[in-house]
């Protein structure tokens, strides 16, 4: 063998067994190959780890420098097996591995022959495998992690096909120096890119230092922020609070000083009003002392000439009979009589005629001006009067059973009878008694709580108030308020009238009536035949179950309509039930059988009270009619929770709403739509389940205007009070007024 060849292989030989060493250390080879992609990619190759990941399929990578897809190398000569994928979790777009963070998209080699990369907040890991090679001498270059097949200088008949060359000696290599200056050159290059890499280390640990000095400044400055914000709302708290006691203070001792003002005002009247009937009874005594002084002295000078008569009647008496016995001795005649002289008043002056009797009042009865009082007097019948100038009478509490047809021949000025809880029967009232040239001024007669069965016949067509509350009343015809043109006020609660009852002609003759109550008798229905006056109707606690579309046809005035403890389901309420009229302002459903807010309310509506039903939804939309707006809408009590609440809920209600009562529902947070409500005065929101609400539910930050509510409520909710934020109640004026306490939290 020539000399120059097993140079030459010896030279190879040594090389090969060189770069074999340094498997596992970055090599010039690929430093090359990958030319300007190994900035970007050094700066993530900085962590080596024990622990080899899970072998991954063929994964692009995208190069953190231009941010083009490239593909790992050792991919091309390899054919494309199943891919098997550990995921581990990230934040924000970053990935953590080994505690150290690797942005989005970059790559690192954990391990020779493995490459990772950050994709999506995951982190997947490729492992190269190698195929068989199939040539005579394989050589494993610098840098990569599969054999390559080589034939460089070597003698076919000293190598096996299938052996790679281990031995320098069978190689041929050249003498010991070229493989020192080979060394020499390989620190070199790992020094330099160790270098390089320990740079880019430290540009990256630079770059995170100030990335966290910025995070922690931001915290700090935030901190801060918080803590002004905290500091400015309790300053706030404080300032309200001082005012609030000191508006407090103010107010209770201005109304001290009205409370005494007030009593020396009373006291003061009591006082005046005292020494005037003191000098009332004063001049009332001295006229009549002078009154009996003025009688005895005339009585005194009559009695004087009384007896200045009688003894002339004497004298002359004794004279005649000394002549008479001279002249006749057995004759004797008697003087004539004297009469007694005229105007001589008796030993006790008659009483004023205008005086009323007021030793003949029957015990437990007291008269005042013109009012005459015996409530629970003990009474069995009405006592005779005779005062024409009473106007008030006032029975209640005996023991009446009758009362008879001269009852009132007395007082015909009455203007006002009570005969409430008393005995009295239909039978025992005279057909008479009420007549109206008796009673022709008689405007009020209550006669609650008596035994009737019929409204008595003949009453006065002066009456403008009549009450017949808790009786026994069966059935009203079309002549039972026959004449009552002038009443306004009819009270039927508490009897035994129905629609089968009373008939449709009942209330025609009532042509002024405007207040009407019927609640606790036994109505399915809205009685037929109201008069067109009507303006309020309350007719609660019956057992209505709807309400049709004739049921106010006539009552166009209507303005109140009391419906509570009645069994109404919002699908028995006629659409066109109410929903034209324009004078009616208030409805009271509360305490039916309601599952959702009513639609088709009337357009005029005001106030409007659910309470006690069983709603659990409120229909978008539903006030978006009303002219001028809804003001008062109750619905405490009920089933409501968050996903029965629309965003359009109380949409044509926002501008108008002025209190709004939601306590004792299952919400869960406060509705939308709250903050921007800008007439609220008073809002309940206490005794549901809520927990957290956020900082804009009822203090918009995008309108600067501040809200007028009076009274917040939020109390007994799941509300932790320490976790709210600062700005959430920075829209009402007075912090006094948001009640948050107690909680159902421990």
């Amino acid at each position: 063998m020539q000399p120059k060849t097993i140079l030459t292989l010896m030279l190879l030989f040594i090389l090969s067994l060189s770069l074999a060493q340094e498997e596992g250390s970055p090599l010039r080879k690929g430093k090359k190959r990958r030319g300007g992609q190994r900035q970007g990619r050094n700066k993530q190759l900085r962590q080596r780890s024990s622990d080899v990941p899970i072998r991954l399929g063929n994964v692009p990578v995208t190069n953190a420098d231009d941010s083009s897809p490239i593909f790992i190398q050792s991919y091309k000569s390899v054919d494309e097996f199943e891919s098997n994928y550990n995921i581990l979790p990230g934040k924000k777009g970053q990935c953590t591995y080994h505690g150290i963070t690797m942005f989005e998209n970059a790559v690192w080699s954990p391990k020779p022959c493995i490459t990772c990369m950050c994709s999506k907040g995951n982190i997947a890991c490729d492992e190269v495998k190698c195929t068989p090679l199939s040539c005579p001498i394989t050589v494993k270059p610098t840098g990569e992690c599969c054999p390559v097949c080589t034939d460089i200088g070597i003698c076919p008949y000293r190598l096996h096909p299938s052996t790679e060359p281990n031995d320098p000696s069978e190689l041929g290599l050249g003498p010991p120096h070229a493989h020192a200056d080979l060394e020499e050159r390989r620190r070199e290059e790992e020094e330099e890119q160790l270098k390089e890499e320990e740079e880019a280390r430290q540009e990256e640990e630079e770059r995170l230092r100030k990335k966290d000095e910025e995070r922690k400044k931001r915290r700090k400055q935030k901190k801060l922020e918080e803590e002004r914000q905290r500091q400015l709302f309790e300053e706030r708290r404080r300032e309200e609070e001082e005012l609030r006691e000191k508006v407090e203070e103010e107010e209770g001792e201005r109304r001290r000083e009205r409370q005494e003002e007030e009593q020396q005002r009373r006291r003061q009247e009591e006082e005046d009003r005292r020494n005037r009937e003191q000098a009332e009874e004063r001049e009332r005594h001295r006229r009549l002392q002078e009154e009996r002084r003025q009688e005895e002295e005339r009585r005194r000078r009559i009695e004087e000439d009384w007896r200045e008569l009688e003894e002339d009647r004497e004298d002359s008496r004794e004279e005649e009979e000394y002549d008479e016995d001279d002249l006749r001795g057995d004759v004797f005649r008697m003087p004539p009589r004297v009469p007694k002289p005229e105007g001589v008043p008796p030993l006790r002056p008659p009483a004023p005629e205008n005086i009323p009797p007021y030793s003949t009042l029957p015990v437990g009865c007291m008269i005042s001006d013109v009012t005459l009082s015996c409530n629970n007097a003990k009474l069995t019948g009405i006592p005779p009067l005779s005062v024409r100038g009473l106007k008030s009478l006032n029975l209640e509490g005996n023991a009446i059973t009758t009362i008879p047809a001269e009852a009132f021949n007395g007082i015909p000025n009455l203007e006002w009878i009570d005969l409430s809880k008393n005995k009295i029967t239909t039978a025992g009232i005279h057909p008479q008694a009420f007549k109206k040239k008796n009673l022709k001024n008689l405007k009020r007669l209550n006669m609650d709580g008596n035994l009737l069965d019929q409204i008595p016949s003949d009453l006065p067509s002066t009456l403008e108030e009549f009450k017949i509350n808790e009786n026994n009343l069966q059935s009203m015809d079309e002549d039972s308020l026959q004449d009552l043109s002038n009443l306004i006020t009819l009270e039927l609660e508490g009897n035994m009238l129905s629609e089968g009852n009373v008939s449709p002609l009942a209330f025609k003759p009532l042509k002024r009536l405007s207040y009407l109550r019927l609640g606790r008798n036994h109505f399915r229905t809205v009685p037929q035949g109201l008069p067109a006056s009507l303006e309020e109707l309350y007719i609660e606690n019956n057992l209505i179950e709807e309400i049709s579309e004739t049921a106010f046809n006539h009552t166009k005035s209507l303005n109140i309509v009391v419906l509570r403890h009645n069994k109404i389901d919002e699908s028995r309420i006629a659409r066109l039930a109410w929903i034209n009229h324009e004078n009616l302002e208030s409805i009271d459903l509360s305490h039916n059988k309601l599952y959702h807010v009513p639609s088709f309310l009337p357009k005029s509506l005001i106030h409007l009270v659910l309470v006690g039903n069983q709603i659990e939804r409120i229909p978008g939309y539903v006030f978006a009619h009303m002219k001028p707006g809804l003001e008062y809408l109750y619905l405490s009590f009920n089933k409501l929770d968050n996903e029965g609440i629309d965003p359009v809920s109380f949409f044509g209600a926002y501008h108008s709403l002025v209190e709004l009562f939601l306590d004792h529902n299952q919400m869960t947070a406060v509705p939308p739509g709250i903050n921007e409500m800008r007439s609220l005065l008073s809002l309940r929101l206490n005794d549901n389940k809520i927990r957290h609400f956020e900082p804009e539910a009822i203090c918009d930050p995008l309108n600067i205007e501040d809200l007028n509510i009076v009274t917040l409520r939020m109390d007994n909710n799941l509300i932790d009070t320490r976790n709210i934020s600062p700005t959430a109640f920075s829209c009402i004026r007075s912090y006094s007024s948001v009640v948050l306490k107690p909680q159902k939290i421990k």
